[in-house]
């Protein structure tokens, strides 16, 4: 991600966290609609909270942009943490356009082609190394439990 990018994720976050509730909500309602085998990875999950540490998290990971270094352990465990619930790379997908969709439904006209374009390199950074700490997780345990 250039600088640029990574200053407009930053200042295009700090407008949606006055609506981080409607956010999220409307992250996981969209979620929902366009895959709906989603809904099963949440099915003992109080949403009320989910909803809390989905926001948590991408203010974490916003805000360590410029130290991506010190970020990566922390993404490259959500990673593993995710394979173990279930999640696979074809979700990826499927939480991208509901990520993108949500912010292009917070910031209105603020959604520029520019900050589309910035997000969607945040989001697949983000994305691949979460899949392949998950895929190294994976291919251990079957390499340790043949």
């Amino acid at each position: 991600m250039s600088p640029e990018q990574k200053a407009l994720v930053k200042e295009t976050w700090q407008k949606l966290e006055p609506m981080a509730d409607a956010a999220t909500h409307l992250f996981y309602d969209r979620l929902f609609e366009i895959d709906a085998t989603t809904r099963q990875l949440f099915k003992t999950t109080d949403l009320t909270e989910q909803r809390r540490k989905l926001f948590q998290t991408l203010t974490m990971i916003v805000g360590g942009l410029d130290h991506l270094e010190t970020l990566v352990p922390t993404i490259e465990d959500l990673g593993r943490r995710h394979a173990q619930f279930g999640v696979t790379d074809a979700h990826y997908e499927t939480v991208g356009a509901a990520l993108l969709w949500t912010l292009e439904q917070g910031l209105g006209s603020g959604w520029t082609p520019e900050v589309k374009g910035a997000w969607s390199s945040a989001y697949a950074l983000l994305a691949d190394i979460m899949r392949a700490a998950a895929a190294r997780s994976t291919a251990s345990t079957a390499t340790a439990n043949p």
